[in-house]
């Protein structure tokens, strides 16, 4: 493969004015749509539609990686310095001509940098949010919006682009990757935290429903700290292929403890494939991967069923606990599904989908028990 600079900053505006165009189309369409409203409903519909947009991007971003499109353009932001893969046909062509099923090829270009947009145009979004609330701050507009929530959420952003970056310039590193989806997924946290604990949401939350006890929300906030350790043993197993480890369920091949390297499995900061000192990664070390994202998952479900329960006993929460079992239900099914059926792409999308759906469920859960709650 040709060498290339790994940061080519020439296409960035191009980029920027892709991401801003694409960013108009929902924003033109939520003003059409809340056109009549006030600028706060307005506002609140924006949050909502970045909050769907930021979770089709979370789940575009697992079709990128899983589809191995993440090198698809080795440089960054653009592809050998373009702006879109149709000015790197030669590059392209040339790499994949080399290498027919390496890292470089027309459609992995392409999947990569429908990524990038995507990125761009929520990153886009996100701005626009934040110098919207600030302008409805000055202005004193009533029930106005935190401004510091979205302008927390554009820092954020910017963070996670930085992640995206490194992606593609350390070459897959495992831990690297790791962090880019939990960014994602504390992304999505942050926009349902703005798309449900806006101040009106908050004054019908405590009108509308009987005090929660104050225990609720500490349970929720242990039940969110268990599954964000849960999703980043499920992207360290996603980040260094060891899902194929086990190819049987409950066991794992053909016995129920096989033989593991547990001090490799809890490697963090390596190169993919291999361990810090440079040797090749064993096939024990990925399936003492694997196993412990089992062994974890239990506890998770346990934890999070038990949640459930407790909160389908509240009228405030019974809807959120519905989410949870069905959330909980299709995690089983799509991690069962990878296992058994060899790593299936729509299963393994679903099933980091499904993750982040879970978070955005427990900060319902966290924001609707502060509304509600006795200590609020």
């Amino acid at each position: 493969m040709m060498q290339v600079d790994l940061y080519d900053l020439s296409p960035l505006w191009n980029l920027l004015l892709i991401g801003a165009l694409l960013a108009a189309l929902p924003a033109l369409w939520v003003y059409l749509r809340k056109g009549r409203g006030t600028p706060v409903s307005r506002y609140q519909a924006l949050v909502v539609m970045t909050l769907f947009l930021t979770f089709d991007l979370v789940l575009f971003g697992a079709f990128t990686r899983l589809t191995d499109s993440g090198l698809g353009c080795p440089d960054w932001p653009g592809c050998y310095g373009n702006a879109s893969p149709l000015g790197a046909v030669h590059e392209i062509s040339s790499a994949q001509a080399a290498l027919p099923s390496g890292p470089v090829t027309h459609s992995k270009a392409w999947i990569e940098m429908v990524h990038r947009y995507m990125a761009t145009a929520v990153g886009a979004l996100i701005s626009v949010m934040t110098v919207w609330a600030w302008r409805m701050r000055s202005q004193s507009a009533r029930s106005a919006p935190n401004p510091w929530w979205p302008t927390a959420t554009l820092v954020w952003v910017c963070v996670q682009g930085a992640f995206g970056a490194l992606t593609v310039t350390m070459k897959l590193f495992p831990a690297i990757v790791t962090l880019h989806l939990l960014g994602g997924y504390a992304l999505l946290a942050l926009l349902m935290v703005q798309a449900v604990g806006s101040p009106s949401t908050r004054a019908q939350g405590r009108a509308e429903f009987e005090p929660a006890p104050r225990w609720i929300q500490g349970f929720a906030w242990a039940a969110l700290a268990l599954l964000v350790l849960q999703a980043a043993s499920g992207a360290w197993v996603s980040t260094n292929y060891a899902v194929l480890a086990c190819a049987e369920f409950p066991g794992c091949q053909g016995q129920m403890w096989p033989p593991m390297d547990w001090s490799a499995a809890l490697e963090i900061w390596r190169p993919l494939g291999l361990t810090a000192a440079g040797e090749h990664l064993s096939f024990q070390a990925l399936t003492a991967i694997h196993v412990g994202h089992r062994m974890l998952a239990l506890v998770t479900v346990t934890v999070l069923g038990a949640l459930a329960w407790v909160l389908c006993r509240h009228a405030a929460f019974k809807k959120a606990a519905q989410y949870l079992v069905g959330l909980l239900a299709l995690q089983l099914v799509t991690g069962l599904s990878n296992v058994v059926l060899g790593w299936p792409l729509l299963a393994a999308v679903m099933h980091t989908g499904g993750a982040g759906a879970l978070v955005m469920v427990l900060v319902w859960v966290l924001v609707t028990s502060r509304a509600v709650g006795r200590s609020y």
